[in-house]
């Protein structure tokens, strides 16, 4: 693509989440490791710095992404869609504008103002204990003061347990109402093939030009042979020399180079041939 498009500002994160993958590959590591070799939040802000040409490698699958995104936003939601279930206690404390509503505002502030108010409560009934132990209003505060804080407790449990419930429900939701189904899942295809285009064609090649080579390492985009495909056959480790077990092949005659009657017919010396003279072994003396 000659004019790829730039990364925007809301796939930063999912960038960002990447990167983080692609410093721990195991192609990554070692070099890392490695002497006069960069660390990884050096190699972090690099990448960061130049995401618009790192994503440039998977800007076909980037653009197909984003397009899909654009179209799924723009699509007005179905009129014909199903039933919404009853409503349960959080849609029914929901505002009519669709904020947040008065459940999610009393998980918060119910704690605050219960602890507040024992606090208060509980420091008023001991001080009044301990200035005059027949005060008859003391003990009621002091109980007061325990209960407020109870309560607090209890809103407490109850907005983490809501807010869970909420995030486990909007975590299992596929798409808002209305959406187009197919769009959606085809969305989420494309979401997934740039991300797997993003790490392999552009982050880690990224980050394997910028680190010294480290022996072992594959090459970016190398995989090894598979040796179980059918169409694999081992290679032919056969001698180009001649056929041994042919009918025309003789072997070939050792014989010795030496004058007539020094070896025999078979080539090897024939040491009682008339033509053979043993070697003349001299002793010291005789040279003397």
């Amino acid at each position: 693509m000659s004019n790829p498009p730039p990364l925007h500002a809301e796939d930063r994160p999912e960038y960002e989440r990447l990167l983080g993958e692609a410093l721990r590959d195991r192609t990554v590591l070692p070099a890392l490791r490695a002497p006069g070799a960069p660390t990884a939040e050096q190699l972090r802000s690099l990448a960061l710095r130049d995401a618009d040409g790192v994503n440039a490698a998977a800007a076909t699958e980037y653009a197909h992404y984003t397009a899909l995104r654009d179209s799924l936003r723009a699509t007005p939601p179905t009129a014909d869609g199903p039933a919404p279930a009853a409503p349960g206690l959080l849609g029914q404390l929901r505002s009519a504008n669709g904020g947040a509503g008065l459940f999610p505002a009393l998980t918060v502030l119910t704690p605050i103002l219960a602890w507040a108010a024992a606090l208060v409560l509980l420091l008023v009934g001991y001080l009044l204990q301990a200035a005059d132990p027949t005060i008859a209003l003391a003990r009621p505060l002091i109980t007061a003061g325990w209960v407020a804080l109870a309560a607090g407790v209890a809103a407490m449990a109850v907005g983490v347990i809501g807010l869970l419930l909420t995030a486990i429900r909007d975590g299992a939701a596929p798409a808002p109402p209305g959406t187009d189904r197919e769009l959606a899942a085809e969305l989420a295809d494309a979401r997934t093939e740039w991300r797997a285009a993003l790490r392999e064609r552009g982050l880690l090649p990224y980050l394997h030009s910028r680190l010294p080579a480290v022996p072992g390492r594959p090459a970016p985009g190398y995989s090894s042979p598979d040796f179980n495909s059918p169409g694999y056959s081992s290679p032919d480790f056969t001698s180009p020399g001649p056929d041994l077990t042919s009918p025309g092949y003789t072997p070939p005659a050792f014989t010795s180079p030496g004058p007539e009657g020094i070896t025999g017919s078979d080539g090897r010396p024939d040491f009682t041939g008339p033509g053979y003279t043993p070697p003349a072994f001299t002793s010291p003396d005789d040279v003397g």
